[in-house]
């Protein structure tokens, strides 16, 4: 897994004026320039105009001007995946932008000369090479860019002593992003395969500000047909508008998980609406009861045709939430049906003095009637659920204590829990939601169940995105079964899918966007 690559290498240049006149020089007066090179794992994204992909440092002793940088791609898979490759200053600053475009070039060869031609004072300065991807790029393949060479003021020329290594970026696909249809910020990743291979992402449209629920927050989905590489435009399947003589920022809805009934094809969304709550956090703001005015709302909404079109809301608080419970949602992400045909969401309820524990709702006639199982550990919140080999469901929750996942097992469908052997120390975190699922191509391997899981793989911030394979049902989940996507932070949420029997796919959380990016499971299963 790589994790960063960084080359270094120092310039003994002199400079016109910069040399004194006495006859010697002691080494350590002469002016010199440094050059290092790094790059940070993280997708390369169709969709995107910029994709920086190499972040080249000069740290000027004295005075200088770098007139071009010659950049080698080896290590791309195809070149005709990279549409654009251009060349970006941003002084001291070490954070890339695209304020100050200094070279563009198109038609993509192994070796390309970007000119700088920038006149650099005493300190560190720092150049960004970018990609911009050809839209019929696979998303399989990758990119990769280094450094030969520098040519400075005076026609002097560099050598680095090393390049980066193969394959250093995966590509991926900007399937949100802020802005995008006038919205302020997509969140909440929920992602499924349905039984004709359509791939379905679910998600937040959060129209005003990045903020949780209340708001004016409506539910869409997107829809691909061919594995991920192209995605139809967005769909709103909830949307509870002006009801009740509030307006839409007082009737938000979102936080969806998304489920697909294996024996029927029907797919379910599942979804959180609060009516009212002006100006509040509906998580504090919701209390005991069952009616809107009082108490978030559990909305189920269906399809029946792929997903191309929705159900009116089918409102289900009155079947599953206690009363005295202060509130009552879906876990976001995804839910499971299971062997015998149960359908299964994850769940989350605060109890009346305001505890939350992580939970399920299952329905045994294929989401006519819905029940409730009891909370399997107090201060969990954000949980998914997968089947085991024995039958069993595996609950892995977010713990608000904070550094490793609570993980717990049922087999009466939540009415009692047992504490699993790797719960709060197998999988860290940093109080963040994750992903789990079984992935069903790789049964009678081991006699377990493979299992997935993605999350933020830290206990410090919301960054490396990674995703980790388990051979035995999550009793182990080995370092060279995984694989790290994306090291920047992020909001951190993310959702997995089996696209076919090759593929993982997973849709994650960006600053404010979403990204969708595929695996080859080989690459989890042969480490």
């Amino acid at each position: 897994m790589k994790q960063g690559i960084t080359f270094t290498l120092l310039l003994l240049v002199l400079f016109a004026g910069c040399r004194s006149n006495q006859e010697t020089t002691r080494q350590d007066e002469v002016p010199a320039i440094q050059i290092s090179t790094s790059q940070t794992v993280r997708p390369v994204l169709i969709g995107k105009e910029a994709n920086p992909v190499l972040r080249i440092a000069v740290d000027v002793r004295s005075e200088g001007q770098v007139e071009q940088f010659e950049i080698s791609t080896g290590g791309t898979t195809d070149l005709d995946d990279i549409d654009e490759i251009a060349l970006f200053y941003t002084g001291e600053d070490s954070v890339f932008n695209t304020k100050n475009s200094l070279d563009v070039a198109g038609s993509p060869k192994k070796n390309i000369a970007l000119r700088a031609e920038q006149q650099l004072p005493r300190g560190v300065h720092y150049f960004w090479v970018s990609y911009k991807v050809n839209p019929e790029a696979d998303l399989l393949h990758r990119v990769d860019a280094g450094l030969d060479r520098a040519l400075l003021a005076g026609g002097q020329t560099v050598n680095p002593v090393s390049r980066s290594g193969e394959g250093a970026l995966r590509l991926g696909f900007a399937l949100r992003q802020r802005g995008q249809n006038g919205v302020h910020t997509y969140r909440i990743p929920g992602l499924v395969t349905t039984n004709s291979g359509t791939l379905i992402a679910a998600y937040d449209i959060r129209y005003d500000n990045s903020s949780d629920l209340q708001g004016d927050i409506d539910v869409g989905i997107s829809r691909s047909f061919d594995k991920g590489q192209t995605w139809q435009p967005m769909q709103i399947i909830m949307d509870r508008g002006e009801w009740g003589g509030r307006p839409e920022e007082e009737n938000g809805v979102g936080d969806p998980s998304i489920l697909v009934d294996r024996e029927t094809g029907t797919i379910w969304v599942a979804g959180l609406w609060t009516h009212g709550m002006p100006g509040q956090r509906a998580w504090d703001a919701s209390g005991p009861g069952l009616s809107p005015e009082a108490t978030g709302q559990f909305l189920l909404v269906k399809s029946e045709d792929d997903g191309e079109t929705w159900s009116e809301p089918i409102n289900i608080t009155r079947q599953i939430k206690k009363p005295e419970w202060q509130l009552l949602l879906q876990g976001p992400g995804r839910g499971i049906t299971m062997s015998d045909g149960t359908l299964v969401f994850p769940a989350q309820f605060r109890d009346a003095d305001g505890m939350p524990y992580s939970t399920i709702i299952y329905s045994k006639d294929h989401g006519k009637t819905w029940n409730i199982g009891t909370g399997a550990k107090s201060n969990t919140t954000e949980a998914q659920v997968a089947e085991l080999s024995d039958g069993s469901l595996m609950l892995n929750m977010r713990d608000n204590r904070g550094g490793s996942r609570s993980v717990y097992t049922t087999e009466d469908l939540g009415r009692t829990w047992t504490r699993h052997p790797t719960s709060r120390s197998a999988l860290k975190e940093p109080v963040c939601m994750a992903s789990l699922i079984h992935f069903p191509h790789l049964e009678g391997v081991t006699g377990k169940h493979c299992l997935l899981f993605s999350n933020p793989d830290s206990r410090e911030a919301r960054k490396n995105m990674t995703i980790k394979m388990s051979r035995d049902d999550g009793m182990s989940w080995p370092e060279n079964r995984q694989v790290l996507l994306n090291g920047n932070r992020g909001f951190g949420y993310s959702c997995l899918t089996a696209v076919d029997e090759q593929t993982v796919g997973i849709l994650y959380e960006g600053v404010r966007e979403l990204y969708f990016q595929k695996v080859r499971i080989s690459e989890l299963s042969d480490g």
